[in-house]
């Protein structure tokens, strides 16, 4: 690489250019590799030293640093030389993605305003930043997670002790940390929280007695343990938003508005659309949230409406189809949705397409939309659902009939029922298992039906779209609790309890922002799978040679990240060079 000056009337510019070699002419030509600019802006960028000098000695590192990556390292290995004893040789490299996704977040910044506060000695910011990513690479207990960060190519600088001391202080700083990630991922990304989902899960401990916030509770999984209950909100691209604990036996649909007028306080944020599900949509719930700048969207069980709505819910007649032709009154064309069953030709043409229907209700107060839908594939894929369930509970009637006795509102013992008498009336000698087909017809009449309730005046179809994607926060639990293994907590104190679960929510930030940098194009199981074999074989006095395979998502995860560990070797300066680079954002020079 040489320097190339280009003179115009006006001005000098100062290029950093290349020769390399074109086989198809068989002749050597001119790159431009970097533009430094022009004079007159150098020198004022340099505080009037002399451009030319500086260009100079830049493009001569330029050069050193090339001939450095390009030259051959030569490592000899003797059959006849031992290992040295208790000397690392493997290291964990996985965690510089989220390293870089960490500063870009400005997390470290959080950590040193807590460290201001409190005054201990001890890196909050290192600690805090294993705890994460140990929980996204090798989730398990703390005391593993200490142990397995010793793994990294960057070494802790604290002790176990430390950890613990730890938690206890991001459990007392818990909406400092929430309100300040919040304000810092503004600053780096676009966030889309004009729509927020909220939902609510629990996570059991292995324990009989009722201790603190462990409470005996609903448990999702069905667990006879004690359980804590953690409320999620996740903003309208899958980002979770904020979080909350609370005791095991606290109600669900009393822990939305708390939070919410967290996230207005202490994030400063007012203006947005609430979607829940029918479990957390009461009548306080939505009144609270129709005010202001603010909206509900609600899923509503149409089982539960008055007989007057339910009938207008169910019946055939009145339903629209979006981008469908209107008649000569300029009103949508109506359809029969019994008529459209019956003619097969027609069905098979509209087999994919969501019919609605709205209608404005008041009650308790409240004024609010109610959007029914209907759809032949939801309905044709609730039929079959309900098929392989019947079909489970006719072979329970044939095996142990005393496991029939409990069941929830979705296990196929629903449909069997128990009676004490015979077909004529008598008393039986013994209880006699049956289906129950008159659960069975009942049900049957809402296949392919769905319903929600808002206080918005959009269409149906934008509607139907905003809580379509409510499943997003789904998979936040999912991976939470699947893939970070966020149970059990291997922790006791209520304190403690609580900091866990608020390096899964962070940890859970994190890995959201790592897929929506790589564009949703790889599955979580992929990124996970790909991160934690990312490592490297430890080569003394000359680097580290990468152990894991090349694929394209590694290609991509270091096309995003703008750094590279994918050589033969890198060597301790490129290393040490990447250790920086991952920090940098603190400058907050990057964007997610």
């Amino acid at each position: 690489m040489r320097l190339k000056v280009s003179k115009s009337k006006n001005a000098a510019s100062l290029y950093v250019i290349k020769s390399i070699y074109d086989s198809r002419t068989q002749s050597n030509t001119s790159v431009i590799v970097e533009k430094l600019g022009t004079e007159k802006e150098l020198r004022e960028k340099l505080n009037g030293a002399d451009p030319y000098e500086w260009a100079r000695e830049y493009i001569k590192k330029l050069n050193q640093e090339e001939k450095m990556q390009q030259r051959e390292v030569i490592v000899k290995f003797k059959q006849s030389k031992r290992l040295t004893k208790d000397q690392q040789r493997l290291f964990y490299g996985g965690y510089l993605f989220l390293q870089q996704l960490y500063y870009d977040l400005r997390i470290d910044r959080i950590c040193s305003d807590i460290s201001k506060e409190y005054k201990f000695t001890y890196n909050l910011n290192s600690i805090l930043s294993r705890l994460l990513y140990g929980r996204i690479l090798f989730p398990s207990s703390k005391l593993n997670t200490f142990q397995e960060s010793q793994k990294f190519l960057e070494q802790p600088d604290f002790i176990l002790q430390h950890v613990y001391r730890a938690l206890d202080i991001i459990c007392e700083k818990d909406a400092f940390i929430q309100s300040e990630l919040y304000k810092n991922s503004k600053a780096v990304s676009n966030r889309n929280d004009r729509i927020l989902f909220y939902d609510c899960t629990n996570f059991f401990f292995e324990i009989e007695q009722e201790d603190g916030i462990k409470q005996y509770g609903p448990s999702k999984e069905h667990r006879p343990n004690p359980i804590v209950e953690m409320g999620l909100f996740m903003d309208g691209d899958g980002i979770p938003l904020a979080f909350s604990i609370h005791p095991g036996n606290k109600g669900e649909q009393q822990t939305l508005i708390p939070l919410e007028q967290q996230i207005m306080k202490d994030f400063q944020h007012s203006k947005f659309i609430v979607c829940t599900d029918a479990g957390l949509s009461s009548a306080a719930n939505r009144k609270f949230n129709d005010k202001q700048d603010r909206a509900f969207i609600t899923t509503q069980s149409i089982k539960k409406l008055k007989k007057h709505l339910k009938e207008w819910s169910l019946a055939p007649a009145g339903w629209t189809l979006e981008g469908h032709e209107t008649g000569k009154d300029g009103r949508p064309v109506t359809f029969d949705i019994n008529e459209i069953q019956n003619n097969i030709k027609l069905s098979e043409k509209l087999k994919n397409a969501t019919f609605y229907k709205e209608r404005w209700i008041k009650e308790d107060g409240l004024e609010q939309k109610l959007m029914v839908t209907f759809s032949l594939k939801y309905k044709a894929y609730q039929q079959n659902i309900r098929q392989r369930q019947v079909e489970r509970a006719t072979k329970m009637l044939d095996g142990n009939l005393s496991s029939l006795k409990k069941h929830n509102q979705n296990d196929c013992k629903r449909f069997i029922k128990k009676t004490g008498v015979t077909a004529d009336g008598e008393v039986a000698n013994r209880e006699i298992y049956e289906l129950d087909y008159s659960v069975i017809e009942e049900e049957a009449k809402y296949d392919g039906f769905y319903a929600v309730c808002t206080n918005l005046e959009d269409d149906p179809p934008a509607i139907a779209k905003i809580n379509h994607n409510r499943w997003e926060i789904e998979e936040c639990f999912r991976i939470m609790k699947t893939d970070f293994k966020s149970r059990p907590a291997y922790v006791r104190t209520e304190n403690r309890i609580k900091a866990h679960f608020m390096t899964c929510f962070l940890a859970l930030v994190l890995f959201r922002y790592l897929e929506k940098k790589l564009e949703y194009k790889y599955t979580c199981e992929d990124i996970l799978e790909t991160l934690r074999n990312m490592n490297f074989l430890s080569v003394a006095g000359e680097g580290y040679v990468p152990t894991y395979t090349r694929t394209d998502l590694t290609d991509s995860l270091h096309e995003t990240f703008g750094f590279h560990t994918d050589y033969d070797i890198v060597t301790e300066k490129q290393m040490k060079k990447i250790f920086r680079d991952t920090k940098k954002s603190e400058k907050g020079t990057r964007k997610i």
